[in-house]
């Protein structure tokens, strides 16, 4: 039995429980600083939550890490120093440097740093990795996602706040710098534009962004990123890579598959299954990786990368200026 100890009580909190709690192997148990949210919490999963963050700690042989961006840092090294493993949702931090600290700790520490860029999990994404990774379009050249809803404000707006959350380019963005660093390579260079980066004034002080980003990958490839919360029509995902055989295609509110087109039409390629859904199986992969039975599918590295591809976007944004990494 691995206990898991939840850290926050917020929205990702409850989608990781709800989760956690079908693993018949998982025995959980969480801490949340917010009474009215901890009552709400505890009587909604059945659990009882521990008096401090240490009373948890020393229970727990890995924590699941629910918290605001700017508390990931220290939340996970202290787990780290206790010895637990570590479940961060993401973006794994705030900047790159804070990244490097907790991947060095858990190096030295012994235990386990996933991220959970759980974008990697949903069945369309995973599988049109897998259809680029086996060739299904030939060489790929091209990419495009896009990825937005409406303006999330969180507790005490912490999402509108760019020193809490990062803004729509680390928040939201990186789930696809982390997709297509994954299915196209290492990012060479990134070209980004922000309405509140580049012309702040626009929004007159309402919440939201919206941002481009083109990355230039070692391969030669390029992708294109749009991320938005000011789309007031709800939240959509659309993804396109083009190679020099095909080209794969998924928008969210088309379609709940993936269809692939060339030269012999057009054809669907992953009608989803109810075991498909993604944060259970990021949550068994990460019980599978701290007990040994399989390497973590993302690494603390790959949550650094998306998080470095993101600041990257954030300062081309405020200089204007393509940036090299």
């Amino acid at each position: 039995m691995l206990r898991i100890g939840v850290v926050g009580a917020g929205g990702m909190g409850n989608v990781h429980t709800r989760h956690w709690k079908n693993m018949p192997d998982v025995e959980l148990q969480f801490f949340e600083l917010d009474p009215e949210r901890r009552d709400t919490f505890a009587k909604s999963h059945g659990l009882k939550p521990a008096a401090s963050y240490e009373e948890l700690l020393n229970w727990a042989d890995a924590v699941d890490i629910c918290l605001p961006t700017d508390a990931h840092h220290a939340t996970a090294l202290q787990a780290i120093a206790a010895g637990r493993h570590v479940l961060c949702e993401k973006p794994m931090a705030i900047d790159v440097a804070q990244c490097d600290q907790m991947m060095t700790a858990a190096d030295k520490a012994g235990v386990t740093l996933m991220p959970a860029q759980v974008v990697r999990y949903f069945a369309d994404f995973k599988h049109a990795h897998e259809l680029v990774a086996n060739g299904a379009v030939g060489n790929p050249v091209t990419a495009r996602t896009r990825r937005g809803g409406k303006a999330p404000v969180g507790s005490a707006g912490w999402f509108q706040d760019a020193s809490r959350s990062g803004g729509v380019l680390l928040d939201l963005a990186v789930h696809d710098f982390d997709w297509l660093r994954w299915t196209l390579g290492e990012v060479k260079s990134v070209s980004a534009r922000s309405v509140r980066l580049t012309n702040p004034q626009a929004l007159a002080g309402k919440p939201g962004d919206y941002a481009l980003t083109t990355l230039q990958f070692d391969s030669g490839a390029i992708a294109h990123v749009e991320a938005t919360w000011l789309d007031p029509s709800g939240f959509r995902t659309t993804l396109e890579v083009c190679g020099d055989e095909g080209m794969i295609e998924f928008d969210s509110r088309k379609t709940a598959t993936l269809r692939r087109h060339n030269e012999e039409g057009s054809q669907v390629e992953s009608p989803l299954l109810p075991s498909d859904d993604p944060y259970y199986n990021q949550g068994r992969a990460f019980v599978e990786t701290v007990t040994g039975k399989r390497p973590a599918p993302v690494t603390a590295l790959d949550g650094l990368r998306a998080v470095q591809i993101a600041r990257a976007a954030i300062e081309s944004c405020q200089t204007r200026q393509t940036v090299r990494l």
